[in-house]
């Protein structure tokens, strides 16, 4: 990508909001994910990086950083659109860290399309698989394992309240997220578990120039009042704080951070 994204590699510091905690994360390899995962471990939490098998190497760069803030990264690729990959995940953070404590459903699938007309079936099914059976999945294993106090959130999008015409498929899984985490906030606070959301505007993400044309890549993030889009590590320091034990009555919320284009 060019220019490079800002994951907080060099600017991040932890204060021991996370420490000894266990999280796991998707999307991890890049991103918000990694942005998230970098905080975390500075944070003093240990990771368990879930992403695509494709994502290798990037994944193994997040796994760098988490290790260099003297943090265990386990690596576990696989697909979140599969439910016993996410029944793996839970399993693979209770016993290689010991427990589990936080999951972030942050991993994500999208592609713009003018014409309503051409969305292919089978990619149509693949953003729901991935944005919301995954978050499901993985939230319902982690259910079972989760803390009193544990908390989940879900990475959701100013798309959910705000939909772009050419996201066919993308806006709708985002909406549905949305009412997910209220609905397992609820479901989940009898365990007291917290459910939360963050609703992201436009973020420089690799998301971006794989699935954008070129033209739409230039003026990406010029609509928000900071006429730019936001580094992913701007987005790092809302995950801690949902995780965190200064959010201990903060459930089914779905924080914003759009640049002042907030449409709820």
């Amino acid at each position: 990508m060019a220019p490079q994204p800002d994951h907080g590699e060099d600017s991040y510091a932890g204060n021991g909001k996370l420490r000894e905690k266990a999280a796991i994360i998707t999307g991890a390899d890049s991103g918000i994910g990694r942005a998230a995962a970098i905080a975390f471990a500075r944070e003093g939490a240990d990771l368990v990086l879930s992403y695509l098998p494709e994502e290798e190497d990037d994944a193994r760069e997040t796994a760098r950083w988490i290790e260099q803030a003297g943090r265990k990264a386990v690596l576990a690729p696989g697909d979140v659109g599969k439910k016993k990959y996410c029944e793996k995940l839970v399993e693979t953070a209770t016993k290689r860290l010991g427990k589990l404590d936080i999951v972030v459903n942050n991993a994500g699938f999208q592609r713009t399309y003018d014409n309503i007309a051409d969305v292919p079936e089978d990619e149509f099914e693949r953003t729901f698989r991935t944005n919301v059976f995954g978050t499901f999945f993985l939230s319902q294993a982690a259910s079972e394992k989760l803390p009193k106090g544990g908390c989940i959130i879900n990475t959701c999008s100013i798309q959910s309240f705000e939909p772009s015409a050419n996201l066919v498929a993308y806006a709708p899984t985002k909406a549905a997220l949305v009412s997910l985490t209220k609905l397992m906030a609820k479901a989940l606070g009898k365990k007291q578990i917290r459910v939360n959301g963050v609703a992201p505007g436009p973020v420089w993400t690799p998301l971006i120039p794989s699935t954008m044309p070129k033209e739409r890549v230039r003026e990406f993030g010029k609509n928000t009042v900071f006429g730019r889009a936001a580094q992913p590590a701007e987005l790092a320091p809302i995950f801690v704080f949902l995780a965190s034990e200064d959010a201990t009555y903060v459930t089914a919320e779905i924080y914003g951070a759009t640049g002042g284009r907030t449409p709820y």
